[in-house]
C-alpha cells in the first residue's frame, strides 16, 4: 500500500493520495465497521454500546489529536482549517459524550483486561502522533482522523438513532478544504514524509481498533 501511494502521489498530489488512503484503509474499508452484525444485526445494540465507548475513549478527551496538532503546525495557510476542524470536533466530541451516556454501560465481555491494555496502548499511539516534532506529522494524524470520521459518524448516527437521540449536524472541515490544507503543509519532501505517516498511522489505529471491536463481539458469541 505504502509503495503505491507514492506512485500515486507522483501523478495526483499529496492530498488524492491521503484521501484514497483513508477510504482504503480506514473506517470506511473495515468489514466489520459497515457490517449488518454491528449495524442491524440482533445485537446491534450491545455492539453498538461497545463502539461508542471505546470510540469515547480514544477521542472523547479534551483537547484530543486535532487541537494537539494546531499547536505543533505553523503554518497561516491552515488557520483555517483547523479553526472549523477544532469547533467541529469539539461539537463531534459533545455528540459522542451524549452517546456514551445513552448507551448504558460499557457490554460485559471476556478478556476485558487484555481489551483495556490494548486500548490504552492506542491512545498513547495517537497522543504521540499528535504531539510528534515532525512538521506534518500531527497535522497528519489530524488530517486523517477529519477525513476517516466521516465513516465512523456513520455509526454514532446509527447508535443515536437506536438509542433516541437526533443525530446533530456534523460541521468539519469539507474533502476539499481538507485537501487544500494538505497540500499547504506538504511544501518540501521532509514534511510530506512526515504527513504521510502521521495519516497512515492514525488509520493503522482506527483499523486496529475495529478489529478490537470485532473480536470482542466474537467473545461475546454475538454473531
Amino acid at each position: 500500500m505504502a509503495s503505491r501511494a507514492m506512485e500515486d502521489k507522483a501523478t495526483r498530489g499529496l492530498p488524492a493520495v491521503i484521501i484514497a488512503l483513508a477510504a482504503q484503509d480506514g473506517s470506511a474499508a473495515h468489514k466489520y465497521a459497515g457490517g449488518d452484525e454491528l449495524l442491524r444485526g440482533r445485537h446491534a445494540t450491545r455492539n453498538l454500546a461497545d463502539v461508542i465507548h471505546h470510540f469515547g475513549y480514544l477521542h472523547g478527551r479534551h483537547p484530543g489529536i486535532v487541537a494537539s496538532a494546531l499547536l505543533k503546525t505553523p503554518n497561516s495557510e491552515t488557520k483555517g482549517w483547523f479553526e472549523a476542524a477544532v469547533d467541529g470536533f469539539d461539537q463531534e466530541r459533545s455528540y459522542l459524550t451524549k452517546l456514551v451516556v445513552a448507551v448504558g454501560p460499557t457490554p460485559s465481555t471476556p478478556g476485558q483486561a487484555e481489551c483495556e491494555s490494548a486500548l490504552t496502548g492506542q491512545h498513547h499511539a495517537m497522543e504521540m502522533l499528535s504531539h510528534s516534532d515532525r512538521l506534518g506529522c500531527a497535522f497528519g494524524a489530524a488530517a486523517a482522523l477529519i477525513l476517516d470520521w466521516t465513516a465512523i459518524r456513520v455509526v454514532m448516527d446509527r447508535a443515536a438513532e437506536r438509542f433516541g437521540l437526533i443525530p446533530p449536524r456534523c460541521t468539519l472541515p469539507e474533502l476539499d478544504e481538507t485537501a487544500a490544507a494538505i497540500r499547504a503543509i506538504a511544501t518540501a519532501p521532509a514534511s510530506e514524509r512526515a504527513l504521510s505517516f502521521g495519516a497512515q498511522q492514525l488509520l493503522a489505529q482506527h483499523r486496529g481498533l475495529w478489529d478490537l471491536l470485532e473480536s470482542r463481539q466474537v467473545a461475546r458469541g454475538e454473531y
